[in-house]
């Protein structure tokens, strides 16, 4: 099978290569950068296309005769709004038009999206497919903009939107455990925000299901049942990092007006420097958002998966990961 596959060297996408490869799939992977995929992928390297998003020629020829797409590629950080639907929508729209042009024997077209995209929860209440979406971030909007685009195409399509992803490689969770390994952890909202969480490898099992037909023209949600909340998760990373230790970390949230301040602040001075940042003025919807739960009923009942990997175990799978590669 051939697949084709964009955000190569992102975290999702990454893992997502590997197994491709693991499974003997002939894979091709879109990067900007040759020589940083084959230090993240190592061997047996993909067959690696350097170009971007915007570029459709290279589209064309990357994806040609792909009998599956997954499209991990996408802005998570941005200074404006413009700038997340240039890619995260505009982009996807260059994207599926080369693949039409390029792929006639398509199988599926795989669009990896977030649960930002339909938005926050109710405690106690997780997300399901029939929900309308309810997007309160520029972020959430433009990857509910890019699932319309793909829906609208004419392709085969399956919309995947993972929750909070972690494990082994991902850089967004490891300011978390460097903060608790110092003893303390300040929450941009409630300590008490549930949260539902997918380790890596199940999400890449996910998706490697949902290439079957049932799955085609669905969205699934994809999510470990077990709800943690913020203070929970803090000190499962607290044990995993000093296990057998009793002492708990410091956990706990600002107000609300501390937390715009910081968000107005650190977005300026990214600003300065030329960069994007979490931590932005529009990022601060999310982070105060009472929970964000969802369900994978629909994933589990259509294709078999079951999500494997527990928040304790997952958390310590990560740690062990961080201390053998020397980023804690």
């Amino acid at each position: 099978m051939r697949v084709f596959v964009t955000g190569a060297t992102g975290f999702v996408g990454s893992h997502l290569a590997t197994s491709l490869l693991d499974r003997g799939e002939e894979v091709v992977c879109l990067v900007r950068d040759v020589e940083k995929a084959r230090r993240m992928l190592g061997e047996p390297f993909p067959e690696f296309v350097c170009g971007s998003l915007t570029d459709r020629e290279t589209l064309r020829s990357a994806c040609s005769d792909a009998d599956v797409v997954f499209h991990s590629a996408g802005l998570t950080t941005a200074r404006t709004r413009e700038k997340f639907f240039a890619i995260n929508a505009d982009a996807t729209q260059i994207l599926v038009e080369a693949v039409a042009d390029s792929a006639p024997k398509l199988n599926r077209f795989v669009y990896i999206s977030s649960q930002a995209a339909a938005g926050p929860s109710k405690q106690g209440m997780p997300r399901t497919e029939r929900d309308s979406p309810a997007t309160v971030s520029n972020y959430g909007a433009s990857k509910l903009e890019g699932e319309k685009r793909v829906r609208d195409s004419g392709l085969p399509w399956t919309v995947v939107r993972p929750c909070a992803v972690y494990g082994p490689g991902d850089r967004a969770f490891l300011t978390v455990f460097k903060l608790v390994r110092l003893g303390f952890m300040p929450v941009l909202g409630s300590t008490e925000q549930e949260l539902s969480m997918v380790h890596i490898s199940d999400l890449v099992d996910a998706l490697l299901r949902v290439v079957k037909p049932i799955t085609q023209s669905q969205t699934y949600f994809v999510s470990h049942p077990e709800t943690v909340t913020a203070k929970a998760l803090c000190r499962h990373i607290s044990s995993a990092l000093s296990p057998g230790k009793a002492k708990r970390p410091l956990v706990f949230g600002l107000p609300r007006w501390a937390i715009r301040g910081i968000l107005s602040v650190t977005h300026a001075a990214a600003g300065l420097a030329g960069k994007s940042t979490f931590l932005s003025p529009d990022k601060g919807n999310e982070y105060l958002a009472e929970a964000w739960l969802c369900s994978s009923k629909k994933l589990e009942e259509d294709t078999g998966w079951c999500a494997e990997m527990g928040i304790e175990e997952g958390i310590l799978d990560t740690a062990r990961w961080y201390r053998e590669h020397s980023w804690l």
